[in-house]
């Protein structure tokens, strides 16, 4: 009961803290992504409900690496069979900063990110077809706080397979909508602290 009620006034304090020291060194990132539109290469487009946790250490200020498991359903505009998607990686993200190399930010807000995964990862289809292999995508990223610790985020991915199963590569373009919360360690803290 005390763990649970000490992550509670840390989740509370991390809610105070400044926007800027939300991507800093020591900090944590945890989100998902709900809600995503695919852009098919190989068999058309369609739609997809899928669960996409993810979370990331900050190693330095603006880099962030961590881990994501992707579970989702996605059905193609073109009456394919539905199917069933599935992986588990690393994933790296890199956020850049206000007036970075003439990079403004498009609201006060917010920041433009770059997020690249690798892992293992595959599909399953309901006539049978099925691949399982290397899971990896790459694509640029807007990240609005709506909280100095809570941002809703809009994502573009190349994503592909490299498969061994009845399939060999699929890829396609997609469009995701998810938050991220981001929990500031005690450290992260004192830093912002100094700061001031």
């Amino acid at each position: 009961m005390k763990k649970l009620i000490f992550t509670g006034i840390l989740a509370i304090a991390g809610l105070a803290t400044t926007a800027n020291g939300q991507i800093q060194k020591g900090n944590w990132m945890v989100g998902s992504s709900l809600l995503s539109s695919n852009f098919g290469l190989n068999t058309g487009g369609g739609y997809s409900i899928a669960l996409q946790p993810k979370g990331a250490y900050f190693v330095e200020d603006n880099v962030a690496v961590g881990g994501y498991v992707n579970l989702g359903i996605s059905k193609v505009t073109n009456g394919s069979p539905t199917r069933f998607d599935y992986g588990v990686g690393a994933l790296g993200r890199y956020f850049l900063s206000p007036g970075e190399k003439g990079v403004d930010n498009l609201l006060n807000h917010g920041r433009w990110f770059f997020e690249g995964n690798v892992g293992i990862g595959g599909s399953s289809v309901e006539n049978g077809n099925s691949t399982t292999g290397l899971d990896f995508g790459v694509g640029p990223g807007y990240s609005y706080f709506i909280t100095p610790n809570i941002g809703l985020e809009g994502l573009v991915k190349y994503q592909g397979q490299a498969g061994f199963g009845n399939e060999g590569l699929n890829s396609n373009i997609t469009f995701n909508v998810g938050f991220s919360i981001y929990l500031p360690t005690s450290k992260a803290k004192s830093i912002a602290n100094d700061m001031r």
